[in-house]
């Protein structure tokens, strides 16, 4: 919140303007008798995220107010402080639109580089690219990328990928008579059944890909799956839609992950009718990789005085090669929403990251142990490990009844799995974030508790 307060140098040149001695000669018109003597009876400060949330309650009270809401689904309301979006502003950043001449884009560049950086140490992996368009997008480049590394045609995507992945992964495979994909359903907890994964599982199977965390909320080891593929020759890819969730799960690289994509908007911007969103891209540093990798890289180097400077290293896209060799057709990064992230990790830092998730995960883990205190609610998995997002079987066996029940009340209560599979019909995916309150959680449990099926 920006705040614009004045120096007493300033103060006194104003009154000199207007011929005041002081502050108070300018409310000589009011009645000693009713003026206020002393400090002012008000609450202590708030901090920003705080201060954000007072204030929206105080518009809340208008008519059409928003509702309290614990949607997520791989689109997750985390706090934005405003100085990202000052920070966007600045000239720094009003280059060219694409950075094809560095001389005149060293902001474009730096800050795409930065963002490079932030993406490689989140995902645990030496190489990621300058962003994709979002989680959709970045799985689907991961599918084709492996199967050019490979050679090989076959992609296995787990139930526990995001809905929106798979089906995007599909339509990028369609049509192409090399290739097949095949989907395998996910395990009784949520998460990739590697079991299943396993047996369909050849030596013409380009990659795996597998949700984590799970679309579903749950965080399994990826490492005996990694094993299992790469005893074929397979790729093994790991799709994130919550970047949080790494600050207190281990880094796709250090489970044996080839390349891992994901989403960036819990990171970059609020929920927006589903997007946008900036798809993030990582994988091993080995040349064959960065031959294969989709849309472009920024490097850092010197210029002739030695001194550092930011250029495209690489743009193996349809744009800047012959058609037939481009690795992708992707025409740029989204480049706003990537500075974006990047301003706000650094403004988190690595202990403020780490935070933010552990304040997700206490509320989430309070919040998943009283619905389920319910009469009539239950694990809507076995029991898996979890992040932020946790899925429930409601009471009376239809979680879009439950919905439109609390919508009534102005909340939100989740996500209907019934509206992707009816075997689902009874679960309610309920997602948390920092930003909701104890008196948040417990309102959306009274909520649930009053629910009559």
């Amino acid at each position: 919140m920006r705040y614009l307060p004045h120096t007493p140098e300033e103060i006194a040149e104003m009154l000199g303007v207007i011929g005041k001695a002081s502050i108070d000669e300018l409310f000589d018109t009011i009645p000693e008798g009713v003026r206020h003597v002393g400090p002012l009876e008000v609450l202590p400060a708030l901090d920003e995220p705080a201060l954000m949330l007072h204030l929206r309650e105080l518009a809340e009270k208008n008519a059409g107010s928003s509702m309290l809401s614990f949607l997520g689904a791989g689109m997750y309301d985390h706090h934005l402080p405003p100085a990202v979006d000052q920070l966007l502003l600045r000239s720094e950043f009003y280059t060219a639109y694409t950075p094809y001449q560095p001389e005149v884009s060293q902001g474009t560049l730096q800050a795409i580089f930065e963002f490079q950086t932030i993406v490689s140490e989140l995902y645990g992996l030496p190489l990621a690219n300058a962003s994709l368009y979002d989680g959709a997008s970045a799985t689907a480049e991961a599918a084709l990328m492996a199967t050019r590394l490979t050679k090989r045609g076959k992609i296995i995507a787990s139930g526990c990928v995001h809905p929106d992945y798979r089906e995007t992964t599909r339509t990028y495979l369609s049509g192409r008579a090399e290739q097949s994909y095949v989907e395998v359903p996910e395990g009784k907890d949520g998460c990739a059944d590697i079991e299943a994964l396993g047996r369909a599982l050849d030596d013409a199977t380009a990659a795996v890909v597998v949700g984590y965390p799970s679309f579903f909320g749950g965080i399994k080891d990826l490492r005996p799956l990694a094993e299992l593929a790469h005893q074929k020759g397979a790729l093994l890819v790991a799709s994130v839609s919550e970047p949080y969730a790494l600050a207190v799960a281990e880094a796709p690289g250090a489970l044996g992950v080839d390349i891992a994509v994901g989403e960036g908007q819990p990171l970059a911007c609020p929920p927006q009718l589903g997007g946008p969103g900036v798809g993030l891209f990582a994988c091993h540093g080995d040349r064959a990789y960065l031959q294969q990798l989709p849309g472009r890289v920024c490097g850092e180097t010197v210029d002739h005085r030695g001194e550092r400077g930011y250029v495209l290293t690489l743009s193996t896209r349809e744009q800047h090669i012959r058609r037939e060799r481009a690795t992708s057709n992707i025409c740029t990064n989204q480049g706003l929403l990537a500075l974006s992230l990047t301003i706000r990790t650094t403004l988190l830092g690595k202990s403020g990251f780490v935070a933010v998730a552990e304040r997700c995960l206490a509320k989430a883990t309070y919040l998943r142990e009283r619905i389920l205190a319910l009469p009539g609610y239950a694990p809507g998995f076995d029991d898996a490990p979890h992040f932020n997002e946790v899925c429930v079987r409601v009471r009376g066996g239809s979680a879009a009844r439950v919905c439109a029940a609390l919508e009534a009340e102005r909340i939100v209560a989740g996500f209907d799995l019934g509206r992707l599979d009816q075997r689902y019909a009874d679960r309610l995916l309920v997602a948390v974030t920092e930003k909701h309150r104890r008196e948040d959680l417990d309102r959306l449990v009274a909520a649930l508790g009053r629910f009559t099926a």
